[in-house]
């Protein structure tokens, strides 16, 4: 969606956002939109590497419940 804008299209969109919000308050929308897109980042790899600690967590536990399960059971 984004890679269609191009230089031309994005000058625009600022300018139109200069006018809108005033320069007064674009750097503050600015801020706040990249402490959201930091903030988002970090969640995401934090989720990220929760799961892949639970999938290195399980591909552990499996064996050992295999192997009491085999002693058990033969």
């Amino acid at each position: 969606m984004l890679q269609n804008i191009g230089i031309p299209g994005l000058i625009l969109v600022l300018v139109i956002a200069l006018v809108i919000f005033g320069p007064s308050k674009l750097p503050e929308i600015g801020r706040a939109f990249g402490n959201t897109l930091k903030e988002f980042k970090k969640s995401t790899n934090d989720l990220m590497s929760s799961d892949e600690d639970n999938q290195n967590h399980e591909s552990y536990n499996i064996p050992s419940l295999e192997k009491k399960q085999n002693k058990t059971g033969s």
